[in-house]
């Protein structure tokens, strides 16, 4: 899960040895090991989570509290893999009873949770009462509801499977009540950072290691609390490493082990040749025998595989995470230097100004940062902006106030948008929404207009200036868990940000299990079989490329030809790739040959519902669970078989392309061909159509193409407008009627009223950087009519989609 959790059996039996001489002692022997699980069992917890990061003290509470319930046979292991994995089918026969409010996948995770031992007829409770189960679809906390008649009974991890197959977006908050009710209130509470109770747990021979994340630094804390401990000056000697640093770090090791002071090591990360040489300092110049008792060593650390392992394993390890949300982070600018500082504070000939635009400042730092939680729709790449950005932002507003009678606000904007911040930027769209969001705040209103809103309820704003004091008690007054909006996005941003904590604790648990073992149903070799036998049957042979070429041969006039034909090639290299592997890996399974790394990763993939490494290496871009995911590649196949057979189609499937561009390009090239204009003049005008399927459109364009299967993500299409607008409460995805791509020369090509959306291959909205200076994952922009100003859509986060992950 991270390279630095690494704990070793020594350091285990040595919580245990504590557990036996600290725990309440008792003369009943029943007492007596209760008092030993009940003490233990919080000590690992205690310990451990002091090393882990925020987002997986969760998943240590959830498998801790698993684990325990496995030891006293309280787990299903059916139930449980269900519950991580939603089941694994390629098809379902049974007709969705509500498809206007329940999903298709989550509906296939019904018909499969059926199957379970205490959910039997569930499904068909879903046909007979599809209503009662709409009111706990629609409530605002279904982890606490009632679920309708008899299934109100089901505790524990059954009604979290429902919960699961209804509302995953609630996953996280039912996870806390279960681990709650089986193990006490104390296992979802982790303990605060705390340097004097870890120092404790130290000795002079094992280092005590701290693990960075952005915008912690451990060094004020570490250096405050030494001075409690009355080492001062001297005492504790502090290097940064990097090049060359190496003996200068081994000179003041040597003499704080005669001395009995501290040595601080920083950035461990950035000096990987050395931590060789610092695991031998440890293992062989750190014995008991020639250290002083008082001595400590110190290290920081970012995450990185190239950390000793022992000194990890021996070490005592901590993270302290700056608090999360918009409320801590504003706090945090102002409670630390150079804003707590009042000569900085108070160092501008133009207080008032200086004053609110550095609020605007400092809040803008806050969306930036915090929007990274809501995943693809806050960043296409989360970057790590940190707190050097917001400094050298704040040097140069007061100096330009101070130089120049009024805000200079387009040098500022660049400065701050284009170089301090916009240089981590690597994405165009990125950029563009850096540049929207900043334009919020670095505007004449702020100074202009007294209290100008941030937000549209208007509960955040910019306040008057009442001096350093006046803008904590502002701050402190703001609500602790921000609302979508703040940050420019819909309230449905929040199901999409829980949808994802959801995922990421599922995908975490399926990191740490054991392969699954034999239970009452089928072995999973059995089962692997038979999914391998299933997917075999229904792939169809490999397209024939003789006979495509003399049926559609190279044409001037007609560039699809080609596109049809490179389209082939590569279906035909993942379909092989996916053939061969299966008919290995059930030789494999009867052990008639080896099973190599490659099938055993095809193995574990296929039990979890994933699709495969070897697989995605030759594929299309697809976040897919592997039912879909070869659901989906029947549909491409068939899409193509079709179009071989009768000929192109009047509408294109634009999700179905494996390359999406050389479709695009072969749309251009045709009409190049035909007005023989340049193919570099020309670009696409877009117009939505009413028609929704393809079977109402009569037939081809005279220029262009017809295109269906996008979705809408952070918006939908609305038809009566003609137009985009606000989404439909709980409403992630709205699929867009067909778009007719009509080729046209750049100069004629009018886009004001419009937004231009970027089009996405997945739901991820990052690739690699390509030849064409974007991201693999990218498609094209399209221009959409709104009746809302550009800017708002790109703060919204609005892109279109060529497939969902369900």
């Amino acid at each position: 899960i991270e390279p630095m959790y690494q704990y070793s059996l020594v350091w285990f039996i040595n919580l245990y040895l504590n557990s036996i001489k600290n725990s309440a002692q008792s003369d009943e022997l029943e007492t007596r090991i209760e008092n030993l699980n009940q003490h233990f069992t919080e000590s690992i917890y205690r310990n451990v989570c002091r090393s882990l990061f925020e987002k997986d003290k969760l998943l240590f509470s959830l498998i801790l509290t698993i684990g325990i319930q496995k030891g006293s046979d309280s787990v299903d292991d059916d139930v449980w893999r269900f519950l991580l994995t939603g089941g694994v089918a390629l098809d379902n026969p049974h007709p969705n009873p509500a498809h206007e409010w329940l999903g298709d996948k989550n509906w296939g995770e019904v018909v499969r949770a059926s199957e379970l031992p205490n959910l039997k007829g569930l499904m068909e409770d879903f046909q007979n009462n599809p209503d009662e189960w709409k009111k706990v679809y629609d409530t605002v906390s279904p982890h606490e509801a009632d679920y309708p008649g008899k299934w109100n009974a089901l505790r524990g991890l059954d009604r979290m499977v429902v919960l699961r197959c209804l509302r995953p977006d609630k996953i996280v908050p039912a996870v806390q009540e279960y681990i709650v009710e089986y193990q006490g209130r104390q296992f979802i509470e982790p303990p605060t950072f705390d340097l004097a109770g870890t120092f404790l747990d130290s000795n002079c021979c094992s280092p005590l290691i701290f693990v960075l994340s952005p915008g912690a630094d451990p060094m004020n804390s570490l250096l405050k609390f030494a001075a409690d401990k009355g080492l001062k000056g001297e005492a504790v000697q502090t290097v940064s490493l990097g090049q060359g640093q190496g003996p200068v770090a081994q000179r003041y090791i040597d003499k704080a082990l005669k001395d009995g002071t501290w040595v601080v090591l920083q950035n461990c990360h950035l000096a990987t040749s050395w931590m060789g040489q610092l695991e031998k300092i440890c293992e062989e110049v750190i014995i008991p025998e020639a250290t002083h008792v008082d001595f400590r060593l110190w290290l920081t650390s970012y995450p990185t595989d190239q950390f000793p392992v022992s000194i990890l394993q021996n070490g005592v390890k901590m993270t302290n995470e700056p608090p999360k949300g918009l409320r801590a982070n504003l706090m945090r600018s102002y409670k630390n230097d150079p804003i707590s500082d009042a000569t900085f504070f108070d160092g501008c000939n133009k207080p008032e100004n200086w004053h609110k635009i550095l609020f605007a400042l400092c809040f803008f730092h806050a969306v930036v940062q915090e929007r990274r939680k809501f995943g693809p729709l806050g960043w296409n790449i989360p970057y790590e902006f940190n707190e050097s950005d917001l400094r050298i932002s704040m040097r140069q507003l007061q100096m330009f106030l101070n130089d120049y009678d009024t805000p200079q606000w387009e040098a500022l904007l660049y400065l701050t948008g284009e170089c301090n911040y916009g240089g981590r930027v690597t994405d165009d769209k990125d950029r563009r929404l850096l540049n929207c969001l900043l334009n919020i705040y670095y505007q004449p209103d702020v100074v202009e207009t007294a209290q100008m809103k941030f937000s549209e309820s208007g509960h955040y704003y910019c306040p008057d200036d009442n001096g350093h004091q006046g803008f904590v008690d502002y701050i402190s007054g703001l609500p602790i868990i921000a609302n979508p909006e703040v940050f420019g996005l819909h309230d449905n941003a929040d199901i999409t940000k829980d949808n994802q904590e959801t995922q990421q604790l599922f995908d975490g648990v399926l990191l740490t299990l054991p392969r699954q073992q034999g239970g009452k149903g089928k072995s999973p070799q059995q089962q692997i079989e038979d999914l391998a036998h299933d997917i075999l049957s229904k792939l169809p042979a490999d397209f024939n490329l003789e006979e495509v070429m003399k049926k559609y041969p190279v044409d001037y006039n007609e560039s699809m030809n080609t596109v049809l034909r490179q389209e082939l090639i590569r279906f035909n290299r993942l379909t092989s790739v996916i053939r061969s592997s299966l008919v290995n890996l059930g030789k494999a399974i009867k052990g008639l040959v080896v099973m190599s790394s490659d099938l055993d990763e095809v193995f574990n993939s296929m039990l979890i519902g994933k699709v495969p490494a070897p697989w995605a290496s030759k594929s299309y871009p697809s976040l897919k669970p592997l039912g879909s995911y070869v659901a989906d590649l029947l549909t491409r196949l068939k899409f193509l078989q079709s179009w071989i057979d009768v000929g192109a189609p009047d509408v294109f499937w634009l999700s179905g392309f494996f390359f999406t561009q050389s479709f695009l390009t072969g749309v251009s090239q045709n009409f190049a061909r035909k007005y023989t204009i340049p193919i570099d003049h020309l670009g696409f005008k877009f117009k939505v159509t009413e028609q929704e399927h393809e079977n109402e459109v009569e037939s081809k364009p005279e220029d262009g193409a017809y295109i269906r299967g996008l979705f809408l993500e952070g918006a939908r299409w609305d038809k009566t407008a003609g137009a985009l607008n606000e989404s439909l409460p709980k409403t992630l995805f709205d699929s867009v009627p067909i778009i007719w791509l009509i080729p046209e020369q750049r100069k004629n090509i009018d886009s004001t009223g419009t937004y231009n959306c970027p089009i996405y291959k997945t739901s991820a909205r990052r690739g690699v950087l390509s030849t064409t200076g974007h991201s693999t994952n990218f498609v094209m922009f399209m221009n959409l009519p709104s009746n809302q100003p550009e800017s708002h859509w790109v703060n919204r986060g609005v892109a279109m989609l060529c497939q969902l992950d369900d």
